[in-house]
């Protein structure tokens, strides 16, 4: 039998048999920590994990574990998810409490509202959320946002226009 660190060696030489064999290993213990760290999108994670596995084939070291090497690869995907969710989630306080505060609105906005605020922000394409929900929901100056997603200052500018106008356009809750 082939430990991993071989099947590994076989998979950076293109042995996608290597690679099923790693995965059908590696199946329950991987879904398992996945499953305690994100329930709800623990299938995805998995199917992330393995393509990013492929990806960075070619920097496994050999003389290192594979299962530390999996594992860390499975740790940062779920510490990705938690950020993005915390801005999401930080989006979605920030805006209830401007409709909360907004002269004529309900103590609590309706259901459809609240969802239609975080379906147009999940509408925007990643690379306009991003800076928008740093400028807006997190107030954050423009020469921080730009260092954060490593752009310039002026392309921060034309994003947070386009971000707002994106968001003006989109068809309102009828």
């Amino acid at each position: 039998m082939n430990s991993d660190e071989q099947l590994m060696r076989r998979v950076q030489r293109g042995d996608e048999g290597a690679l099923g064999e790693l995965m059908e290993r590696y199946r329950p213990r991987l879904f398992g920590f996945l499953m305690k760290r994100a329930p709800d999108a623990a299938d995805d994670l998995f199917q992330e994990t393995w393509i990013r596995v492929v990806r960075a084939r070619d920097s496994f070291d050999p003389e290192r574990r594979f299962s530390t090497w999996l594992f860390q690869i499975a740790n940062n995907l779920c510490r990705d998810r938690g950020r993005r969710r915390r801005v999401e989630e930080g989006y979605l306080q920030t805006a209830r409490e401007e409709v909360k505060s907004a002269p004529g609105f309900l103590e609590t906005p309706p259901l459809d509202l609240r969802l239609d605020m975080h379906r147009r922000l999940a509408a925007l394409p990643e690379r306009l959320r991003e800076v928008l929900v740093l400028r807006y929901y997190h107030q954050l100056g423009e020469a921080d946002i730009a260092e954060i997603v490593g752009i310039p200052r002026g392309t921060v500018k034309s994003r947070l226009h386009s971000a707002v106008r994106a968001l003006r356009d989109q068809e309102a809750p009828s």
